[in-house]
Protein backbone atom coordinates (compact mmCIF):
# COMPACT_ATOMS: atom_id res chain seq x y z
CA UNK A 1 0.00 0.00 0.00
CA UNK A 2 1.22 3.30 -0.53
CA UNK A 3 4.00 2.25 -2.75
CA UNK A 4 5.59 0.41 0.13
CA UNK A 5 5.88 -3.35 -0.70
CA UNK A 6 6.74 -4.00 3.13
CA UNK A 7 3.41 -2.37 4.92
CA UNK A 8 1.21 -5.27 3.70
CA UNK A 9 3.62 -8.11 1.68
CA UNK A 10 1.67 -11.15 0.78
CA UNK A 11 -1.95 -10.01 2.08
CA UNK A 12 -1.72 -7.52 -0.28
CA UNK A 13 -0.58 -9.14 -3.40
CA UNK A 14 -3.21 -11.91 -2.81
CA UNK A 15 -6.01 -9.93 -1.99
CA UNK A 16 -9.03 -9.49 -3.52
CA UNK A 17 -9.46 -5.90 -4.98
CA UNK A 18 -11.16 -3.53 -2.19
CA UNK A 19 -14.98 -1.33 -3.39
CA UNK A 20 -14.12 1.70 -5.48
CA UNK A 21 -14.28 4.45 -3.36
CA UNK A 22 -13.60 8.21 -3.35
CA UNK A 23 -11.83 10.85 -0.72
CA UNK A 24 -14.59 12.62 0.87
CA UNK A 25 -15.76 15.96 -1.33
CA UNK A 26 -18.36 18.92 0.14
CA UNK A 27 -20.41 18.51 3.20
CA UNK A 28 -22.77 15.56 3.82
CA UNK A 29 -25.20 14.50 6.72
CA UNK A 30 -25.77 10.88 8.48
CA UNK A 31 -26.67 9.12 11.94
CA UNK A 32 -23.27 7.92 12.74
CA UNK A 33 -19.53 8.87 11.26
CA UNK A 34 -17.35 6.47 11.37
CA UNK A 35 -13.12 6.87 11.79
CA UNK A 36 -11.20 4.28 10.73
CA UNK A 37 -11.63 1.37 8.32
CA UNK A 38 -10.32 -1.80 10.25
CA UNK A 39 -12.55 -4.13 11.52
CA UNK A 40 -14.04 -2.51 14.37
CA UNK A 41 -15.04 0.63 11.99
CA UNK A 42 -16.54 -1.99 9.17
CA UNK A 43 -18.07 -3.91 11.64
CA UNK A 44 -20.05 -1.27 12.88
CA UNK A 45 -20.94 0.48 9.86
CA UNK A 46 -22.37 -2.88 8.65
CA UNK A 47 -24.09 -3.76 11.58
CA UNK A 48 -25.65 -0.26 11.65
CA UNK A 49 -26.43 0.34 7.91
CA UNK A 50 -28.39 -3.01 8.34
CA UNK A 51 -30.76 -1.83 11.12
CA UNK A 52 -31.16 0.91 9.33
CA UNK A 53 -28.80 3.59 10.23
CA UNK A 54 -27.18 6.37 7.32
CA UNK A 55 -23.42 5.99 8.15
CA UNK A 56 -20.22 7.70 6.67
CA UNK A 57 -16.78 6.11 7.11
CA UNK A 58 -13.70 7.78 6.78
CA UNK A 59 -10.51 6.37 5.95
CA UNK A 60 -7.27 8.40 6.41
CA UNK A 61 -5.52 5.70 3.97
CA UNK A 62 -6.91 2.41 2.48
CA UNK A 63 -9.35 0.00 3.64
CA UNK A 64 -7.14 -2.26 6.17
CA UNK A 65 -4.08 -0.04 5.91
CA UNK A 66 -3.38 -0.35 10.05
CA UNK A 67 -3.14 -3.60 11.78
CA UNK A 68 -6.61 -4.71 9.55
CA UNK A 69 -4.21 -5.24 6.89
CA UNK A 70 -0.79 -6.36 8.39
CA UNK A 71 -1.34 -8.84 11.12
CA UNK A 72 -0.69 -12.64 10.81
CA UNK A 73 -4.57 -13.40 10.02
CA UNK A 74 -5.11 -15.83 13.33
CA UNK A 75 -8.63 -15.63 14.29
CA UNK A 76 -7.97 -16.50 17.96
CA UNK A 77 -10.55 -16.30 20.57
CA UNK A 78 -10.35 -13.96 24.38
CA UNK A 79 -7.27 -12.09 25.02
CA UNK A 80 -3.82 -12.79 26.62
CA UNK A 81 -4.72 -12.29 30.11
CA UNK A 82 -5.42 -15.28 31.60
CA UNK A 83 -9.50 -16.36 31.70
CA UNK A 84 -9.01 -16.20 35.29
CA UNK A 85 -7.52 -13.61 36.01
CA UNK A 86 -9.93 -11.62 34.06
CA UNK A 87 -12.48 -10.68 36.54
CA UNK A 88 -9.43 -9.72 38.97
CA UNK A 89 -8.48 -6.77 36.71
CA UNK A 90 -11.89 -5.76 35.02
CA UNK A 91 -14.19 -6.91 38.22
CA UNK A 92 -16.64 -9.89 38.30
CA UNK A 93 -19.47 -8.14 35.96
CA UNK A 94 -16.94 -6.92 33.12
CA UNK A 95 -14.62 -9.71 33.26
CA UNK A 96 -17.50 -12.26 32.80
CA UNK A 97 -19.11 -10.29 30.25
CA UNK A 98 -15.75 -10.25 28.16
CA UNK A 99 -14.79 -13.59 28.61
CA UNK A 100 -18.54 -14.64 27.32
CA UNK A 101 -18.37 -11.90 24.47
CA UNK A 102 -14.59 -12.57 23.17
CA UNK A 103 -14.97 -16.61 23.52
CA UNK A 104 -17.86 -16.64 20.87
CA UNK A 105 -15.82 -13.35 19.01
CA UNK A 106 -14.34 -15.97 16.16
CA UNK A 107 -18.06 -17.72 15.18
CA UNK A 108 -19.27 -13.74 14.54
CA UNK A 109 -16.19 -13.52 11.76
CA UNK A 110 -17.05 -16.69 10.48
CA UNK A 111 -21.07 -16.18 10.06
CA UNK A 112 -19.83 -12.51 8.47
CA UNK A 113 -17.59 -14.39 6.16
CA UNK A 114 -20.25 -16.95 5.39
CA UNK A 115 -23.34 -14.52 5.14
CA UNK A 116 -21.64 -12.18 3.14
CA UNK A 117 -19.69 -14.50 0.81
CA UNK A 118 -15.97 -12.94 1.47
CA UNK A 119 -13.03 -14.44 0.00
CA UNK A 120 -10.61 -14.65 2.10
CA UNK A 121 -9.15 -18.18 2.60
CA UNK A 122 -10.77 -18.70 5.89
CA UNK A 123 -9.99 -22.57 7.39
CA UNK A 124 -11.92 -23.64 10.61
CA UNK A 125 -9.86 -25.96 11.97
CA UNK A 126 -8.22 -24.43 15.19
CA UNK A 127 -4.99 -23.11 16.55
CA UNK A 128 -2.29 -24.34 18.57
CA UNK A 129 -0.55 -22.81 21.14
CA UNK A 130 2.44 -24.33 21.90
CA UNK A 131 4.57 -24.98 24.83
CA UNK A 132 8.27 -24.27 24.56
CA UNK A 133 9.74 -25.73 27.82
CA UNK A 134 8.65 -26.73 30.73
CA UNK A 135 7.08 -23.62 31.76
CA UNK A 136 5.22 -23.30 28.48
CA UNK A 137 4.09 -26.69 28.82
CA UNK A 138 2.32 -25.04 32.79
CA UNK A 139 0.98 -22.19 30.81
CA UNK A 140 -1.11 -24.15 28.28
CA UNK A 141 -2.38 -26.51 30.85
CA UNK A 142 -3.37 -23.54 32.92
CA UNK A 143 -4.91 -21.74 30.04
CA UNK A 144 -6.82 -25.21 28.62
CA UNK A 145 -8.10 -26.13 32.49
CA UNK A 146 -9.25 -22.52 32.52
CA UNK A 147 -11.16 -22.21 28.92
CA UNK A 148 -12.12 -25.90 29.43
CA UNK A 149 -14.02 -25.17 32.88
CA UNK A 150 -15.90 -22.56 31.01
CA UNK A 151 -17.01 -24.95 28.55
CA UNK A 152 -14.84 -23.94 25.83
CA UNK A 153 -13.58 -26.69 23.10
CA UNK A 154 -9.98 -26.70 23.92
CA UNK A 155 -8.02 -29.14 24.05
CA UNK A 156 -4.55 -30.31 25.33
CA UNK A 157 -2.17 -32.06 23.29
CA UNK A 158 1.04 -34.07 23.55
CA UNK A 159 4.16 -33.51 22.39
CA UNK A 160 4.16 -36.11 20.11
CA UNK A 161 0.27 -35.35 19.01
CA UNK A 162 1.60 -31.73 18.54
CA UNK A 163 4.75 -32.63 16.52
CA UNK A 164 2.15 -34.74 13.75
CA UNK A 165 -0.13 -31.58 14.00
CA UNK A 166 3.21 -29.17 13.03
CA UNK A 167 5.27 -31.60 11.06
CA UNK A 168 8.32 -30.56 13.89
CA UNK A 169 9.30 -31.87 17.88
CA UNK A 170 9.79 -28.54 18.81
CA UNK A 171 7.43 -28.47 21.26
CA UNK A 172 6.42 -29.78 24.68
CA UNK A 173 2.37 -29.93 24.23
CA UNK A 174 -0.03 -27.50 22.28
CA UNK A 175 -3.37 -26.10 23.11
CA UNK A 176 -5.98 -26.52 20.48
CA UNK A 177 -8.60 -24.47 20.45
CA UNK A 178 -11.40 -25.14 18.02
CA UNK A 179 -13.36 -21.95 17.98
CA UNK A 180 -10.60 -20.14 16.01
CA UNK A 181 -8.62 -20.19 12.77
CA UNK A 182 -6.83 -18.26 9.93
CA UNK A 183 -7.73 -15.91 7.39
CA UNK A 184 -6.20 -13.97 5.17
CA UNK A 185 -6.46 -10.48 6.92
CA UNK A 186 -6.62 -7.84 4.19
CA UNK A 187 -9.25 -9.88 1.89
CA UNK A 188 -11.58 -10.20 5.23
CA UNK A 189 -11.28 -6.88 5.51
CA UNK A 190 -11.92 -5.55 1.84
CA UNK A 191 -14.70 -8.31 1.78
CA UNK A 192 -15.92 -6.63 4.78
CA UNK A 193 -15.88 -2.83 2.82
CA UNK A 194 -17.64 -4.76 0.09
CA UNK A 195 -20.60 -6.09 1.83
CA UNK A 196 -20.61 -2.10 3.80
CA UNK A 197 -21.03 -0.51 0.45
CA UNK A 198 -23.61 -3.01 -0.07
CA UNK A 199 -25.12 -2.37 2.78
CA UNK A 200 -25.60 2.07 1.68
CA UNK A 201 -22.71 3.06 3.64
CA UNK A 202 -20.43 6.05 1.91
CA UNK A 203 -16.79 5.11 2.35
CA UNK A 204 -14.36 7.72 1.97
CA UNK A 205 -10.64 6.72 2.01
CA UNK A 206 -7.73 9.16 1.87
CA UNK A 207 -9.74 11.36 4.21
CA UNK A 208 -8.01 11.93 7.33
CA UNK A 209 -10.02 13.07 10.15
CA UNK A 210 -8.44 17.28 10.93
CA UNK A 211 -10.43 18.47 13.79
CA UNK A 212 -14.22 18.00 15.38
CA UNK A 213 -16.53 20.22 16.58
CA UNK A 214 -20.09 20.36 18.52
CA UNK A 215 -22.84 21.90 16.40
CA UNK A 216 -25.66 22.01 18.60
CA UNK A 217 -26.77 18.63 19.64
CA UNK A 218 -24.44 17.28 16.32
CA UNK A 219 -20.94 17.06 15.51
CA UNK A 220 -19.39 18.24 12.43
CA UNK A 221 -16.20 16.13 11.63
CA UNK A 222 -13.93 17.73 9.07
CA UNK A 223 -11.07 16.27 6.65
CA UNK A 224 -8.97 18.77 4.15
CA UNK A 225 -11.73 18.88 1.46
CA UNK A 226 -15.05 18.04 3.73
CA UNK A 227 -17.13 17.24 6.42
CA UNK A 228 -19.80 15.01 7.60
CA UNK A 229 -22.53 16.19 10.34
CA UNK A 230 -23.17 13.44 12.16
CA UNK A 231 -25.30 12.65 16.05
CA UNK A 232 -22.62 10.21 16.98
CA UNK A 233 -18.65 9.38 16.12
CA UNK A 234 -17.49 6.19 16.74
CA UNK A 235 -13.59 6.45 17.08
CA UNK A 236 -11.62 3.16 15.20
CA UNK A 237 -8.65 4.07 14.46
CA UNK A 238 -6.30 2.23 17.74
CA UNK A 239 -3.06 1.71 17.75
CA UNK A 240 -2.70 3.95 14.13
CA UNK A 241 -4.95 6.75 15.42
CA UNK A 242 -3.45 10.21 14.90
CA UNK A 243 -4.89 14.05 14.62
CA UNK A 244 -7.86 14.51 16.95
CA UNK A 245 -7.72 11.37 18.24
CA UNK A 246 -4.19 10.45 18.63
CA UNK A 247 -4.66 9.97 22.43
CA UNK A 248 -5.64 6.69 21.44
CA UNK A 249 -2.63 5.68 19.96
CA UNK A 250 -0.58 7.61 22.81
CA UNK A 251 -2.28 4.99 25.12
CA UNK A 252 -0.44 2.27 23.89
CA UNK A 253 2.87 1.18 23.60
CA UNK A 254 4.02 0.03 19.74
CA UNK A 255 5.39 -3.59 19.95
CA UNK A 256 6.59 -4.05 15.88
CA UNK A 257 5.77 -7.21 14.58
CA UNK A 258 7.22 -8.71 11.35
CA UNK A 259 6.20 -11.27 8.93
CA UNK A 260 8.26 -13.79 6.13
CA UNK A 261 6.67 -15.31 3.07
CA UNK A 262 7.91 -18.35 1.46
CA UNK A 263 7.90 -19.44 -1.92
CA UNK A 264 4.63 -21.86 -2.33
CA UNK A 265 6.00 -24.96 -0.82
CA UNK A 266 6.18 -28.59 -2.81
CA UNK A 267 3.22 -30.67 -2.28
CA UNK A 268 4.88 -32.95 -0.13
CA UNK A 269 6.61 -30.31 2.15
CA UNK A 270 2.72 -29.52 2.18
CA UNK A 271 1.89 -32.46 3.63
CA UNK A 272 4.18 -32.69 6.33
CA UNK A 273 3.99 -29.37 7.68
CA UNK A 274 0.64 -28.59 9.25
CA UNK A 275 -1.07 -30.58 7.20
CA UNK A 276 -4.86 -29.65 8.94
CA UNK A 277 -3.42 -25.50 8.10
CA UNK A 278 -3.80 -24.68 11.60
CA UNK A 279 -2.53 -21.00 13.19
CA UNK A 280 0.34 -21.49 15.49
CA UNK A 281 2.15 -19.23 17.72
CA UNK A 282 4.41 -20.21 20.77
CA UNK A 283 5.14 -19.33 24.48
CA UNK A 284 8.00 -17.29 24.52
CA UNK A 285 8.25 -14.00 25.36
CA UNK A 286 9.75 -12.92 22.25
CA UNK A 287 6.82 -15.52 20.59
CA UNK A 288 6.80 -16.46 16.64
CA UNK A 289 4.19 -17.40 15.08
CA UNK A 290 3.56 -19.55 11.65
CA UNK A 291 0.51 -20.64 9.30
CA UNK A 292 0.01 -21.77 5.89
CA UNK A 293 -1.82 -19.65 2.94
CA UNK A 294 -4.14 -21.19 0.38
CA UNK A 295 -1.28 -21.51 -2.04
CA UNK A 296 0.92 -23.19 0.25
CA UNK A 297 3.53 -20.51 1.60
CA UNK A 298 4.63 -20.30 5.37
CA UNK A 299 3.69 -17.17 6.47
CA UNK A 300 6.40 -17.38 9.53
CA UNK A 301 6.92 -13.90 12.22
CA UNK A 302 7.93 -13.10 15.05
CA UNK A 303 8.39 -9.22 17.34
CA UNK A 304 10.64 -6.84 15.32
CA UNK A 305 10.55 -4.10 12.32
CA UNK A 306 12.08 -4.45 8.91
CA UNK A 307 13.93 -1.63 9.23
CA UNK A 308 17.59 -0.44 9.28
CA UNK A 309 20.07 -2.88 10.86
CA UNK A 310 16.32 -4.63 11.79
CA UNK A 311 16.28 -5.87 8.22
CA UNK A 312 18.78 -8.16 7.80
CA UNK A 313 18.72 -9.11 11.37
CA UNK A 314 15.47 -10.80 11.24
CA UNK A 315 15.37 -12.31 7.74
CA UNK A 316 18.29 -14.09 8.53
CA UNK A 317 16.85 -15.03 12.03
CA UNK A 318 13.80 -16.40 10.30
CA UNK A 319 15.99 -18.54 7.41
CA UNK A 320 17.56 -19.96 10.81
CA UNK A 321 14.91 -20.84 12.80
CA UNK A 322 12.69 -22.21 9.76
CA UNK A 323 15.34 -24.23 9.27
CA UNK A 324 15.59 -25.98 12.69
CA UNK A 325 11.86 -25.85 13.23
CA UNK A 326 11.59 -28.32 9.66
CA UNK A 327 15.22 -29.84 8.49
CA UNK A 328 13.23 -31.16 5.64
CA UNK A 329 12.65 -27.81 4.62
CA UNK A 330 16.22 -27.01 3.74
CA UNK A 331 17.25 -23.84 2.53
CA UNK A 332 14.00 -21.28 2.02
CA UNK A 333 13.61 -18.44 -0.22
CA UNK A 334 10.77 -15.51 1.11
CA UNK A 335 8.72 -13.98 -1.97
CA UNK A 336 7.26 -11.57 0.47
CA UNK A 337 8.30 -9.51 3.97
CA UNK A 338 6.17 -6.66 6.36
CA UNK A 339 5.54 -5.48 9.15
CA UNK A 340 3.27 -3.40 11.24
CA UNK A 341 2.68 -1.91 14.85
CA UNK A 342 0.71 -4.13 17.48
CA UNK A 343 -0.55 -1.17 20.34
CA UNK A 344 0.16 -3.11 23.86
CA UNK A 345 -2.03 -1.57 27.04
CA UNK A 346 -0.39 -1.51 30.47
CA UNK A 347 -2.92 -4.54 31.45
CA UNK A 348 -2.79 -5.90 27.67
CA UNK A 349 -6.96 -5.58 27.56
CA UNK A 350 -8.76 -3.47 25.27
CA UNK A 351 -10.67 -0.18 26.15
CA UNK A 352 -13.67 1.47 26.00
CA UNK A 353 -13.90 5.18 26.09
CA UNK A 354 -16.30 8.09 25.82
CA UNK A 355 -14.24 10.52 24.43
CA UNK A 356 -17.79 13.27 24.85
CA UNK A 357 -20.94 13.35 24.37
CA UNK A 358 -22.10 10.70 21.72
CA UNK A 359 -17.97 10.01 20.78
CA UNK A 360 -16.98 6.38 21.88
CA UNK A 361 -14.92 3.44 20.95
CA UNK A 362 -12.68 0.48 21.77
CA UNK A 363 -9.51 0.14 21.11
CA UNK A 364 -5.84 -1.55 22.42
CA UNK A 365 -6.65 -5.02 21.02
CA UNK A 366 -3.05 -5.91 22.12
CA UNK A 367 -2.74 -8.37 18.77
CA UNK A 368 -5.84 -9.78 19.06
CA UNK A 369 -7.76 -7.70 16.33
CA UNK A 370 -9.61 -9.83 14.58
CA UNK A 371 -12.27 -11.57 16.49
CA UNK A 372 -12.18 -8.57 19.29
CA UNK A 373 -12.32 -5.88 16.54
CA UNK A 374 -15.25 -7.13 14.69
CA UNK A 375 -17.70 -8.79 17.47
CA UNK A 376 -16.63 -4.96 19.49
CA UNK A 377 -17.69 -3.40 16.27
CA UNK A 378 -21.22 -4.99 16.35
CA UNK A 379 -21.23 -4.30 20.32
CA UNK A 380 -20.91 -0.51 19.41
CA UNK A 381 -23.85 -0.63 16.92
CA UNK A 382 -26.03 -2.19 19.27
CA UNK A 383 -24.91 1.02 21.75
CA UNK A 384 -25.59 3.31 19.41
CA UNK A 385 -29.56 1.49 18.62
CA UNK A 386 -30.18 1.77 22.01
CA UNK A 387 -30.31 -2.07 22.24
CA UNK A 388 -27.18 -2.31 24.79
CA UNK A 389 -26.89 0.31 27.46
CA UNK A 390 -23.67 1.96 28.44
CA UNK A 391 -23.93 -0.22 31.83
CA UNK A 392 -24.19 -3.30 29.60
CA UNK A 393 -21.01 -2.99 27.83
CA UNK A 394 -18.46 -5.83 27.87
CA UNK A 395 -15.70 -3.20 29.50
CA UNK A 396 -16.15 -0.25 31.78
CA UNK A 397 -15.69 3.16 31.02
CA UNK A 398 -12.16 4.48 31.24
CA UNK A 399 -10.47 7.75 30.15
CA UNK A 400 -6.98 7.43 27.97
CA UNK A 401 -4.12 7.75 29.96
CA UNK A 402 -0.78 8.03 28.38
CA UNK A 403 1.74 4.84 30.16
CA UNK A 404 4.87 5.96 31.61
CA UNK A 405 8.22 5.80 29.72
CA UNK A 406 5.82 4.98 26.24
CA UNK A 407 8.52 5.97 23.95
CA UNK A 408 11.52 4.45 26.11
CA UNK A 409 9.48 1.42 25.94
CA UNK A 410 9.21 1.08 22.41
CA UNK A 411 12.64 1.39 21.61
CA UNK A 412 13.36 -1.24 23.76
CA UNK A 413 11.23 -3.35 21.90
CA UNK A 414 12.32 -2.83 18.64
CA UNK A 415 15.97 -3.33 19.52
CA UNK A 416 15.60 -5.74 22.47
CA UNK A 417 14.01 -8.48 19.15
CA UNK A 418 17.01 -7.89 17.34
CA UNK A 419 19.01 -8.17 20.05
CA UNK A 420 17.39 -11.35 20.71
CA UNK A 421 17.12 -12.35 16.99
CA UNK A 422 21.05 -11.58 16.52
CA UNK A 423 21.71 -14.21 19.39
CA UNK A 424 19.87 -16.41 17.85
CA UNK A 425 18.11 -17.31 21.64
CA UNK A 426 15.11 -19.18 20.01
CA UNK A 427 15.23 -22.76 20.34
Amino acid sequence: MLNDPRSHGLWEKTAPEAPATSSLEGAVSADVVIVGGGYTGLSSALHLAEAGSKVVLLEGKEIGFGGAGRNVGLINAGMWVMPDDLPGVLGPVHGERLLDLLGSAPKLVMELIDRHGIACELERNGTLHCAVGPDGLKEIEQRAAQWSARGAPVRLLDAAETAKRIGSDAYAGSLLDLRAGTLQPLAYARGLAHAVVKAGVAIHISSPVVATERSGSRWRVKTENGEVSADWIIVATDAYSTGPFEQVRNEQVYLPYFNFATVPLGHNLRQSILPGREGVWDTKDILSSFRMDQAGRLVFGSVGALRNTGLAVHKGWAKRALKRLFPIIGDVEFECEWYGQIGMTDNALPRFHKFAPGVIGFSGYNGRGIAPGTVFGRTLAEHILGRLSEADLPLPLTAPTEPSFRALKEIWYEAGAQVAHFADARF
